[in-house]
């Protein structure tokens, strides 16, 4: 289900969770306008592409959970982590 991204064949499988490369690199190309932060609006695309049945409310989870600083938006460089932590525990996968 992740588009624009290179997939390799075996993440393919809707058996096999994605690794965190692939979410890394999910959530590093959602930065449309290269600010090095994502938007409400660019997290929601990620969870999207990702397969979330209701992106607006995995990107409202997400913040809640990954935004240390309360900004409103995720630092690619520093809570970076902590939303791939928040991705991981929902267990996403090819569909």
């Amino acid at each position: 289900m992740v588009r624009d991204v290179d997939v390799p064949h075996v993440y393919k499988d809707p058996n096999v969770p994605y690794p965190t490369d692939i979410i890394r690199t999910a959530f590093k190309s959602a930065d449309k306008n290269g600010d090095g932060k994502l938007s409400k609006k660019e997290l929601k695309e990620a969870f999207a592409k990702l397969g979330a049945y209701c992106p607006d409310y995995r990107a409202w989870k997400a913040r809640r959970h990954a935004d240390a600083n309360h900004d409103g938006f995720i630092s690619l460089d520093e809570e970076l982590d902590e939303l791939l932590i928040y991705t991981q525990q929902q267990g996403y996968k090819a569909k």
